[in-house]
């Protein structure tokens, strides 16, 4: 479950990809059986929602079969209060074919009856319709629906071919609308030595969030030996990583441990794709989503060169060994940094300049954070 921001408005994951592809699966192969042995339909989609679903119907539908996609237009008659309605798209002859209608989602019906009604004309040997959504509460036909994907309540929906004002129609899952979130939930990125924690310091004072860092949340939970800190310290005893679901059920208590705060600055989680979809899921739970990415953007070289100046300082051994501080970048490049793609394939990666003087580099980030 996710929650997504197209225009002004706000939508909630309410159909996913993988549940989608089966419902088109189920279709397709029920379409086919009732379908006489060597019949070759004419399936034809409504555009411009539809192209998304038929594309992959006639995928689905694994066998010979021809596809067009129509419009239904208005233009004025010959009389002045005359409406006259056309299909463009479908100029081949009909006579004897049979042809199943393809609609992303039925309401009212009153435009698919149009289009039915044309149809009706055109000699066909048999017409179907098969919808992937049904709102059969606005229904206000007779016109039987043959084939039902998925019965739904009317709510406006966006994704997998459906739009608000032009945007979501490349969604890969359906989403409803919902209520804007009432957060500001800010990942705070960058590698080690960039300065994330002292930033996250002066940005969860001036924002009024919560600032909830994975190091400070395990040594939280280990020191006051809580159930999930003495399951994680089994597993750091023996050498081992701490399970990502160990790790997420300590983020997600202290989520719930601030429940009226105004947002939280997530610094050092998520730290793999599958954490980050986790994150996105718990929080569209709660109507509410990570608003960005912000990362601050240092060049390798120069914080090898803070980290050995920090290290003469900071106690830590694994601060004055180049090599070692070279393994924790090369680390955090092939596992971490792959975050970076999955944020800006959602529109929301803000890389920010992290050279400078704290302030500057505060200045740069609140720029950013006052967008999101």
């Amino acid at each position: 479950m996710k929650i997504t921001k197209l225009h002004d408005l706000y939508f909630k994951e309410f159909v996913s990809k993988n549940d989608i592809a089966t419902i088109v699966k189920q279709l397709a192969l029920q379409v086919k059986k009732d379908l006489p042995k060597g019949e070759v339909p004419l399936f034809i989609g409504i555009l411009n929602g539809c192209f998304v679903f038929a594309a992959d119907f006639v995928r689905e539908f694994n066998g010979d079969c021809e596809i067009s996609f129509v419009k239904l237009a208005s233009y004025e008659g010959t009389n002045s209060s005359e409406k006259v309605k056309k299909l463009i798209g479908v100029n081949e002859d009909l006579s004897d074919r049979t042809v199943v209608i393809l609609e992303d989602v039925i309401d009212t019906g009153t435009t698919l009856q149009e289009i039915y009604e044309i149809f009706k004309t055109k000699n066909l040997k048999e017409l179907k319709i098969a919808t992937l959504f049904f709102k059969p509460d606005v229904y206000k036909k007779e016109l039987p629906i043959d084939y039902i994907g998925k019965s739904i309540d009317d709510a406006f929906i966006v994704g997998y071919g459906l739009d608000y004002n032009g945007y979501g129609r490349n969604l890969p899952a359906v989403y409803q609308l919902t209520t804007k979130p009432k957060m500001k939930n800010i990942v705070l990125f960058g590698p080690p030595g960039a300065g994330k924690g002292t930033q996250a310091t002066v940005l969860k004072d001036k924002y009024n969030l919560v600032h909830i860092s994975t190091g400070d949340v395990f040594r939280y939970n280990i020191k006051n030996g809580t159930e999930l800190g003495i399951l994680a310290k089994t597993y750091m005893d023996a050498g081992n990583l701490v399970p990502d679901e160990v790790t997420i059920s300590m983020l997600k208590a202290e989520v719930e441990k601030n429940s009226d705060v105004n947002g939280f600055i997530f610094d050092g989680f998520p730290r793999t794709q599958s954490q980050a979809e986790v994150l996105d899921e718990f929080l569209a739970e709660k109507g509410e989503r990570i608003n960005g990415m912000v990362a601050l953007e240092v060049s390798e070289d120069l914080l090898v060169e803070r980290i050995l100046e920090r290290g003469k300082t900071s106690g830590r051994s694994d601060d004055t060994d180049e090599s070692k501080i070279r393994n924790r970048f090369n680390e955090y490049n092939t596992k971490t940094a792959v975050l970076k793609d999955f944020y800006e394939d959602k529109g929301t990666y803000y890389g920010v300049n992290g050279v400078g003087s704290i302030e500057e580099i505060t200045e740069r980030l609140s720029d950013v954070f006052d967008t999101l």
